[in-house]
């Protein structure tokens, strides 16, 4: 039997988390057009690499961490703040996405040196 290899295993975890995040917020019966128009917004951060690879690097992984939405869903459930809440689901399933094709935290190195490891396109190009 072949052992799992670590990235397909974090793979893995970014499909179930997109798919409880996004289960989450339709029980929260929160609006689809608004998860639509929000679920990309994360990827702004790219922006950061205009000032260069490590400035980018860092914008994106602070976005693309789980640590701020969980803390943002924590402070919606405890104050019942649906739309912190809200916000805070379609982040998560942003990342779960991103996690779920091969998009991880970046390292300075350049944006496809990742945690997953490198980058490669979905479909290998023709000899």
């Amino acid at each position: 039997m072949t052992a799992l290899q670590p990235a397909t295993l974090l793979r893995a975890e970014g499909a179930i988390l997109l798919v409880a995040a996004t289960t989450l917020y339709g029980r929260e019966d929160g609006s689809w057009l608004l998860f639509a128009l929000a679920f990309l917004l994360p990827d702004l951060s790219m922006i950061g690499y205009l000032g260069g690879p490590r400035i980018g690097a860092s914008t994106y992984d602070v976005v693309h961490s789980t640590v701020l939405p969980v803390v943002l869903a924590l402070v919606g459930v405890a104050t019942d703040g649906s739309i912190l809440t809200a916000t805070a689901l379609i982040w998560l399933a942003h990342i779960g996405f991103d996690r779920m094709v091969g998009y991880g935290l970046k390292y300075a190195d350049g944006f496809k040196e990742t945690h997953l490891g490198r980058i490669r396109p979905c479909v290998a190009p023709p000899d």
